[in-house]
């Protein structure tokens, strides 16, 4: 049994500090080749998320500590909706359907999400990221 509890989140934090990407993984799948994936995903203030889809897979994000906003995009990569996941703010969660652009932003340091999506893990090609549009 793995527990998730302050002593996890607190060090999956650091590392995402430590991290040049300033975000860190803790995956509770055995492989990348599992079929359904399971993770911490902690983020820090910077960190950069591009906008992305995943064809075939739903993915849900469950915020656990902090606060992050949840981004949605057309596929002219402009912005659509957004939703701010915050304890504080009532806002827990968001299930975003397959073939949906969207990204990960975050407004609080030490802020981790649990993330759950289908797997197997398969590295984004280059349609996979979308450019967005500067306003």
């Amino acid at each position: 049994m793995k527990i998730i509890n302050k002593s996890l989140i607190d060090k999956v934090s650091e590392q995402a500090k430590a991290s040049p990407r300033l975000r860190k993984n803790f995956n509770f799948h055995q492989s990348l080749d599992d079929k359904c994936h399971r993770f911490l995903n902690a983020l820090e203030i910077g960190t950069e998320v591009p906008v992305h889809h995943h064809v075939t897979k739903d993915e849900t994000f469950i915020i656990l500590r902090g606060k992050v906003k949840v981004n949605i995009y057309n596929d002219e990569g402009e912005l659509t909706d957004s939703i701010t996941l915050c304890h504080e703010e009532g806002c827990y969660g968001v299930d975003i359907p397959k073939n949906t652009w969207h990204n990960v932003e975050c407004l609080e340091q030490d802020s981790v999400i649990f993330e759950v999506k289908e797997g197997p893990f398969i590295p984004h090609e280059i349609d996979g990221i979308l450019e967005i549009k500067n306003n």
